[in-house]
């Protein structure tokens, strides 16, 4: 995971082939120019998706009229229909304009149909809301799944597999080119990577090695070489060096941005418009393809990029989502006029919403850089919040300021008790700018939980947290006795508080279903261990956390995340029912289609 959110140098501008980077690419110098790009990349993202103007406006009553009058475009039926609304039964859904105009017994629905309309047989699947991920790295994941190779725990589960695959994929490259390998996680994978042991694999090739944290590498001697960095080489702005062993010579370790930079400029091909609309929208498939219909990416898009994004998402099979970072909060600006607040506000004639501002409150416990009360297992060590509690109310009173809601990064309960305070000075108890959000909330306890209820604010768990490194909190980070409140779903239900999951990409895979068994078994797959059992909720729960409270969390609870008449008609079509299955088994279901305003986006 990260040390302070996802690091972003794989969208530095030097990397790019045009002067200004990412946004270059995103505001080409003509509209032919993004039309050539975007109907190449509709090639991989599927037909564009409809825009919905002025259908917030409608009235259920009236849309559900005038769809009765006129026929309606789709009826599905056949099938087990979760409508996460209530104790909502349905037995088919009728779409026309991209939105719900009609759900219930399947005779009544049948009535609205006309011979032009097209009935989805379900044959037995389950259909479900459209899954939503509301903490998800698109632009940056794009480019580090496209450029570098994944190399991470879920593929290489032990260190000789790790090695034997570095092998291979240097065997596989052209003499002189380089291995760039990415999401090397060194507390699961063995340690920590040495200049020795990459040059075991190869002493001809340059290998780098991205960590999972974003924020450290390891190479081999012909990596240095090629990037001319010698032996004396200093520190630099930022925390950056080049590790060094016990006989103080250059070990192969990179620390943080700079350091990277020197050796990544070097290796990786410069990225193209072209490359880069190929990498979005692969990305974005793969999404859809796991059965999420909506993407929100908290601080890691620039305002410069919202054009851009904004004409993307007519070509993507999702809906996209972003919150700017604090510091870029002024980017917002052109965007007002759009109702930014309590609703998510959509650019016009695009899939493209925007809602909030993120401010990275602390790193990461694995990094032990989270913000504790208590110190890591086995020191004195507590890491630190990035900001002093009257820096965080400051921010927080600037975005209230704003008339928008604040989304905190905290891993660290001492930095929850920061984000909370500067909350509470702001907002008081209010939701009336949009939900206040604790994203990770990884260590939290019950005072700060019942607080929350009291403040209205609500957390967003990384649930992969527990499957990927519960075993690591238990026995390496925390202790039983921390780990036991360690992504509290549980206590969150019992007080009352809700909560969404979400995968933090490209921190953890991409999967809203992983999410769910996890929330529901707490098995850490490392070991096979259950985590804190007593934090487990019911599979319905954890549905809703990536359905209607998504929707809730995003300024889209009128719009997405249920089935009623009136909602868009955004839709997850499984081959079983995640209500029924063995809950082990969640994740493994298959997705069957993913629809997006009444439009098939994947699928058969």
């Amino acid at each position: 995971m990260c040390r302070a959110c996802v690091n972003p140098l794989i969208a530095h501008p030097s990397l790019f082939t045009q002067p200004g980077g990412y946004s270059s690419l995103f505001k080409p110098p003509t509209r032919r120019g993004f039309m050539a790009t975007a109907v190449a990349a509709a090639g991989v993202a599927g037909s564009a998706v409809p825009t919905a103007r002025g259908a917030r406006a409608q009235a259920a009553g009236a849309t559900t009229g005038a769809a009765a009058a006129a026929g309606v475009d789709t009826i599905f039926r056949g099938g087990n229909i979760v409508t996460m609304a209530g104790d909502t039964a349905a037995e088919a859904v009728a779409v026309s304009g991209g939105r719900i105009v009609g759900i219930g017994a399947a005779a009544d629905v049948m009535a609205m149909a006309t011979r032009d309309t097209r009935i989805v047989n379900l044959q037995g699947r389950t259909l479900l809301p459209g899954l939503i991920d509301p903490h998800n790295h698109t632009a940056l994941s794009s480019l580090y799944l496209e450029l570098l190779t994944d190399v991470g725990y879920l593929r290489n589960r032990t260190r000789a597999d790790l090695i034997a695959n570095l092998r291979q994929i240097a065997a596989n490259t052209p003499e002189g080119q380089w291995v760039m390998a990415s999401n090397f996680d060194n507390l699961l994978q063995g340690g920590d990577l040495s200049r020795t042991e990459l040059d075991s694999v190869s002493t001809t090739q340059p290998i780098f090695v991205w960590y999972t944290n974003g924020h450290d590498a390891a190479v081999n001697s012909q990596a240095l070489r090629a990037a001319n960095i010698p032996e004396d080489v200093g520190p630099m702005p930022g925390g950056s060096r080049f590790g060094r062993g016990p006989d103080g010579k250059l070990d192969g370790r990179i620390f943080e941005m700079a350091a990277m930079l020197r050796v990544i400029s070097v290796g990786l091909p410069r990225i193209t418009p072209q490359l880069a609309a190929q990498a979005v929208n692969r990305y974005m498939q793969a999404a859809a393809a796991t059965g999420n219909t909506l993407l929100h990416e908290p601080g890691t898009m620039k305002s410069e990029w919202i054009e851009g994004f904004s004409q993307i998402s007519n070509t993507a099979p999702l809906r996209l989502s972003a919150s700017l970072m604090y510091e870029d909060m002024a980017g917002f600006a052109p965007y007002r006029h759009l109702g930014l607040g309590p609703r998510a506000a959509q650019l016009p004639n695009s899939m493209l919403m925007l809602y909030g501002v993120k401010i990275v409150g602390d790193g990461s416990n694995q990094t032990m850089t989270g913000g504790q009360t208590v110190p890591y297992l086995g020191g004195t060590a507590t890491g630190e919040p990035n900001f002093t509690a009257d820096q965080i109310k400051q921010m927080v009173a600037g975005v209230q300021a704003a008339g928008m809601p604040v989304l905190i990064h905290c891993n660290g309960d001492k930095t929850i008790d920061f984000a909370l305070d500067g909350i509470e000075a702001a907002y008081g108890s209010s939701a009336a700018f949009g939900i206040n959000r604790i994203e990770h909330a990884t260590i939290l306890r019950q005072d700060q939980i019942t607080r929350m209820k009291r403040l209205n604010v609500e957390p967003s768990f990384l649930m992969n947290h527990v499957t990927l490194y519960g075993a690591a909190y238990r026995d390496q980070i925390f202790g039983p006795a921390r780990t036991a409140i360690a992504d509290p779903a549980g206590d969150c239900m019992r007080e009352g508080v809700r909560f969404t999951l979400h995968t933090d990409s490209p921190c953890s895979p991409l999967g809203s279903l992983r999410l769910v068994q996890t929330a529901v078994t707490r098995i850490c797959e490392v070991d096979n261990s259950v985590i804190a059992a007593n934090q487990a909720v019911p599979v319905r729960r954890a549905l809703e956390a990536v359905t209607l409270d998504a929707a809730r969390q995003l300024g889209l609870a009128d719009r997405l995340g249920s089935l009623e008449r009136g909602k868009e008609a955004d839709f997850t079509i499984l081959e079983e029912n995640p209500l029924t299955v063995d809950p082990t088994k969640i994740a493994a279901i298959k997705v069957s289609e993913t629809w997006v305003a009444g439009q098939k986006k994947f699928g058969r």
